[in-house]
C-alpha cells in the first residue's frame, strides 16, 4: 500500500468511531428528554439528509480542494456539532451538522483512495477500508454503550457531574480532535482536476449527468451501485432495529443492545477481510448470491428469542454482508473513476446509498409509529433484500452483463471478460 495509507485508515477509523458512539449517546439524550422510541431513527435521518441534499456539490468540493485538508476541516465541523449539542442544541439539529460534515468527508476519503491506490489493489484497499469502518462501528457502539451505561452514570455522579451524558459528549470531542490531527499526517495525492462548474444550474446538471452515466454503465457500475445502495439502506435500518429488538425481545438494556449490535460488526470484519484477500476485482459479481443468503438470514433472525442463538446469528448476518459489499464497492469505485472523476463518482455513490437509507428508515419509522410489531418489520426488511437481489441476478443473467478487467486509472476503456 502507498505511504501513509494506514494513517489515513486510522484517522477515518477514529472519526467514524465517534460518529457511531454519538448515535448511542444521542438516543440516550432523547430518552432523557422523554421522547418516544420511534424518535431514535430520526437521528439517523437527520444525519443522512445532508448526504442526499448536498450530493451535487460534495463531489465537486472534494475534487476542487486538497482532500486531506478538507477531511481535517470536516472533523472540526463534527466537533462543532457535538459541542453545540453539549451546550443545549436540539439533538436532531446537531446530528444535521455532524451529517453535513460527514457528507463532505466521504467523497474526499474514498476519492483519495482511488487516486493513490492502483486499480489492481482496490479490492484489497477496500478490504482495509471496510474492515476499519466496521471496526469503528464495532468499537463505536461499544464506546457508546459504555458512555450510557449505569457504570458511567454512577462514576460521573461520583465526580459531581450533574448530567453524565454531557460528559459523554465531551469525551467524543476528544476523539474527533485526535482524528483531525492524524489526518494532517496523510500526504496529498497531487492530482488536479479541471475546474468544476460554479453556477447552481451547472452544478445540478453536472451531477445529474454523472448519476445517469454510472447507472447506465453495463461494465459493472449499474449492478454494483444497485447492490451497495440496497446493502447500506438495509444495513442502516437493521442497525437501529437491532437496538430496539434487543430490548423488546431479548430484554436487554440500551447499552447491552449496543453490545449485541457490535456482534454484527464483528461478522462484517471477518467477511470483509476474507473478501479483500480472496476475491479479485474481475470476480466481484460472483458474490451476488450472498445477497440472497443475507436476505434469508435477516428474515429469520428476528424470531430468535434466545441470546445464545441471537449472538451467532448476528455474527453470521454481518459476515455475509461484509463478504458481499467489499467486492461490490471496489468494482463501483473502479468503474466510477473510469467514467467520472474520483470525487464525482463517490458523490453519486453516496447520494444513492443515502437516499436508500432515508427511504428505508422513513418507512421503518412510520411503520413503527403505527404500531407494526418489530419482528415483522425486521423480517419484512429481509424479504425485501432477498427479492431485490433475486431480481438483479435474473436481470444480469438475462442480459449477460460482463465484468471489467482492471486497467490503469487514466484509461477510459476497460477490457471485459
Amino acid at each position: 500500500m502507498p505511504p501513509r495509507f494506514h494513517t489515513l485508515i486510522a484517522a477515518q477509523f477514529l472519526s467514524a468511531l465517534a460518529d457511531n458512539a454519538l448515535l448511542i449517546v444521542g438516543i440516550a439524550l432523547l430518552r432523557e428528554m422523554g421522547q418516544p422510541a420511534w424518535w431514535a431513527p430520526l437521528l439517523k435521518l437527520c444525519f443522512t439528509l445532508a448526504y442526499v441534499g448536498l450530493a451535487p456539490v460534495v463531489g465537486l468540493i472534494a475534487d476542487a480542494w486538497p482532500k486531506v485538508a478538507l477531511m481535517s476541516w470536516m472533523n472540526g465541523l463534527k466537533a462543532l456539532g457535538v459541542g453545540a449539542m453539549a451546550l443545549g442544541l436540539d439533538p436532531l439539529l446537531a446530528f444535521g451538522i455532524v451529517g453535513t460534515a460527514a457528507a463532505c468527508y466521504a467523497p474526499a476519503k474514498y476519492g483519495l483512495i482511488t487516486e493513490i491506490v492502483p486499480p489492481t489493489r482496490l479490492v484489497a484497499a477496500n478490504g482495509w477500508i471496510e474492515v476499519s469502518v466496521v471496526c469503528s462501528v464495532l468499537l463505536g457502539t461499544l464506546v457508546g454503550g459504555l458512555l450510557v451505561s449505569p457504570w458511567w452514570m454512577a462514576a460521573m455522579g461520583a465526580w459531581g457531574v450533574p448530567r453524565p451524558l454531557i460528559a459523554s459528549l465531551c469525551a467524543l470531542l476528544g476523539v474527533y480532535a485526535l482524528a483531525a490531527l492524524l489526518q494532517l499526517r496523510v500526504p496529498e495525492s497531487g492530482i488536479v482536476y479541471p475546474r468544476p462548474p460554479r453556477r447552481a444550474m451547472d452544478i445540478v446538471r453536472d451531477f445529474r449527468i454523472s448519476n445517469r452515466a454510472l447507472w447506465r454503465d453495463r461494465l459493472g457500475g449499474r449492478l454494483s451501485l444497485s447492490m451497495t445502495t440496497l446493502f447500506w439502506g438495509a444495513g442502516a435500518t437493521l442497525q437501529l432495529a437491532v437496538l430496539q429488538w434487543a430490548q423488546d425481545v431479548l430484554g436487554l438494556r440500551l447499552n447491552q443492545g449496543a453490545y449485541l449490535q457490535a456482534t454484527v460488526a464483528i461478522g462484517v470484519v471477518v467477511g470483509a477481510g476474507l473478501a479483500g484477500r480472496w476475491i479479485a476485482l474481475h470476480h466481484s459479481l460472483r458474490v451476488m448470491p450472498l445477497g440472497l443468503m443475507l436476505g434469508g438470514l435477516m428474515l429469520g433472525t428476528p424470531w430468535v428469542a434466545s441470546l445464545g442463538w441471537a449472538l451467532p446469528a448476528m455474527v453470521l448476518v454481518g459476515a455475509v454482508g461484509g463478504a458481499m459489499v467489499v467486492p461490490m464497492n471496489a468494482l463501483l469505485q473502479h468503474r466510477g473513476v473510469q467514467i467520472l472523476s474520483a470525487g464525482r463518482s463517490i458523490a453519486v455513490q453516496g447520494f444513492n446509498e443515502n437516499l436508500s437509507i432515508l427511504l428505508m428508515l422513513g418507512c421503518y419509522t412510520a411503520l413503527q409509529a403505527m404500531g407494526v410489531p418489530l419482528v415483522w418489520l425486521m423480517s419484512g426488511l429481509g424479504a425485501f433484500v432477498f427479492a431485490c437481489v433475486l431480481i438483479l441476478m435474473i436481470h444480469r443473467h438475462a442480459h449477460h452483463q460482463p465484468v471489467p478487467i482492471p486497467t490503469s486509472p487514466t484509461s477510459r476503456d476497460s477490457a471485459v471478460v
